[in-house]
């Protein structure tokens, strides 16, 4: 148990000291993921069930990989594959894992909560891989990992999460998280991808122009559209908001000459970003926020399921 966490499900649980331990062990698990052989024995022994019920390419991905580098047992579940296609309740395919004596259930879901209702089910460990429009934890903590590894301080740095504020679930962890390090957010957005409530979201400053804030910021952190989450049409078309709010090579000019880029990934090439700054050499981050992921899911791991004291030992 890490600093009496047995779960991860709202990143706002956490203090600055516990955020940084889990980036100061991540970076301690890059050098293992850097050897010819990427693998330690500091979680053998245990069963770790990725449980995703919504697709996932990444996330789920980098979980699995961080769990066989560690030496854990895997268990991936859900999906069409599971009872709950032929009407099975949550609770009940839970209580089930149980019967299996396992150590960790990792969570991707469609609903808002439901990795919350699973801590309540379960006595194994929690943690939460994207639940509907709620919460991504893992996916903040690697995009903070990837912005320390280039800005060495989160103190009064200036963040702008852009696009589609209301329908992401990486903002309810990324925002707060930021927060808590000391940055200062700027979400930019135009209104109908907005909460009714801009303040819910705990940023500094709400703005409707990415030209306004852009020469400010020294992160650019470009939100994917959720088309499969939209309701009604809050744009015209994605021509439209690619010239209002995509991140293009003309946008460039007025960035600081620092500033990067990053981005949850599937990129909508032509929507948040022209190829030209989705693939930049100096300012992209974005394969960087991608190998960050199976370093700080490795590190999550490690930490809430009490990892042997030589697990970064080969």
């Amino acid at each position: 148990m890490f600093n009496n966490h047995k779960h991860l499900i709202d990143i706002a649980e956490y203090s600055d000291s516990e955020i940084m331990r889990i980036l100061e062990t991540a970076r301690l698990f890059s050098e293992v993921n850097q050897r010819r052989i990427k693998k330690v024995p500091t979680l053998k022994g245990m069963t770790i069930v990725n449980m995703f019920n919504e697709p996932s390419t990444r996330t789920r991905s980098s979980f699995e990989l961080a769990e066989k580098r560690l030496s854990a047992d895997s268990l991936n579940f859900g999906g069409s594959s599971t009872s709950t296609v032929k009407g099975e309740s949550l609770i009940d395919t839970v209580e089930t894992l149980n019967a299996y004596k396992i150590d960790m259930i990792i969570v991707r879901d469609k609903h808002a909560g439901a990795p919350h209702i699973v801590t309540q089910h379960s006595p194994a460990a929690v943690v939460d891989a994207g639940d509907g429009k709620h919460m991504h934890p893992t996916q903040a903590l690697l995009d903070l990992y990837t912005i320390w590894e280039h800005k060495k301080s989160f103190e009064g740095l200036k963040v702008g999460v852009v696009g589609d504020i209301a329908h992401s679930r990486v903002c309810g962890s990324l925002i707060p998280a930021l927060k808590i390090m000391g940055a200062e957010v700027t979400v930019v957005a135009p209104q109908t991808l907005l909460p009714a409530v801009p303040s819910v979201l705990g940023a500094d400053h709400v703005s409707l122009s990415l030209d306004d804030v852009l020469p400010e910021l020294d992160v650019m952190y470009m939100l994917r559209i959720q088309n499969e989450r939209l309701e009604g049409a809050p744009f015209p078309n994605i021509n439209e908001y690619h010239r209002l709010f995509g991140l293009t090579r003309d946008r460039e000019r007025l960035m600081k000459p620092d500033a990067i880029v990053c981005h949850p990934g599937p990129i909508n090439r032509g929507a948040e970003l022209d190829s030209y700054m989705a693939d930049h050499p100096e300012r992209s981050v974005i394969l960087e926020q991608v190998y960050a992921g199976i370093c700080v899911r490795m590190a999550v791991l490690y930490l809430l399921l009490g990892g042997a004291d030589n697990g970064l030992a080969s």
